[in-house]
């Protein structure tokens, strides 16, 4: 399990996005309120974010271990401002162990990929169905043995055979569902776009609603304010000019 939390907006700190907050990702690192498995997310973290006007790719910082005990990235969290942001805290999912290959986000080339759930016997024979479903590219770039790492790859070879954002998390969710159960929510982006998708984990949303810039989706809300709402299950999302258009459609 994991909490999730993406922004596509006006550049923002890192610090207010993901440490300032009432309810914050840091918060929820030891105190989530939602999470329906485990109760702390203590095996790890990572943030990764965007500046466009440099570079395609995103920077990313991760570490195993919890999100509070990293004094680093505290002290760098409020000089880091961004416009594309994709962070989650890790509460690894038995037997998979804790380490920095597991540890949301994922990325490669534009893309950061970030996953909260399980694929149901991951382990065992839906996993190796999975792994056989990669092109041999997708399938090298595997860093560790987590599920997540997997769906990412999925995604990936989706796109690259020219699906959008939002089309490739639906394939992924086809794809899993052929082969076993799971809880599937998801998040990708290229920060240019936030795409979502909503399969047996909550995820919530707050802004994006009336054409202003700003939006975020987490796995919880962060803050008291009256705007968030929760997706339905089965739902993607895609995201693009800063968080002004918003769609929803059904996987």
């Amino acid at each position: 399990m994991c909490r999730l939390f993406g922004y596509l907006g006006p550049p923002v700190t890192l610090e207010q996005l993901l440490l300032e907050p009432e309810h914050s990702l840091l918060r929820q690192s030891w105190a989530p309120q939602r999470q329906t498995h485990g109760t702390v997310n203590a095996d790890g973290f990572g943030a990764g974010w965007y500046d466009l006007s440099s570079r395609a790719e995103p920077a990313r910082y991760r570490r195993v271990g919890p999100m509070w005990a990293d004094r680093s990235f505290a002290s760098l969290a409020g000089l880091v401002r961004a416009d594309a942001v994709l962070a989650g805290v890790r509460s690894a999912t038995p037997p998979a162990p804790a380490e920095e290959s597991g540890t949301p986000p994922f990325t490669s080339g534009p893309w950061l990929f970030a996953h909260n759930g399980a694929v149901d016997g991951f382990r065992e024979g839906p996993g190796a169905a999975l792994r056989r479903a990669l092109s041999d590219r997708r399938l090298a770039g595997i860093e560790g043995a987590a599920d997540s790492e997997v769906l990412f790859a999925l995604a990936l070879d989706r796109i690259d055979a020219g699906a959008g954002p939002e089309e490739a998390l639906a394939s992924v969710v086809e794809t899993v569902t052929a082969v076993t159960t799971g809880r599937l929510t998801m998040m990708l982006t290229d920060g240019r776009r936030l795409s979502a998708a909503m399969c047996g984990e909550a995820l919530y949303r707050l802004g994006g609603d009336d054409g202003s810039a700003g939006l975020v989706v987490a796995s919880e809300p962060t803050d008291a304010r009256p705007g968030w709402r929760r997706l339905a299950d089965g739902t993607v999302l895609s995201a693009q000019d800063g968080g002004a258009r918003v769609r929803e459609s059904g996987l």
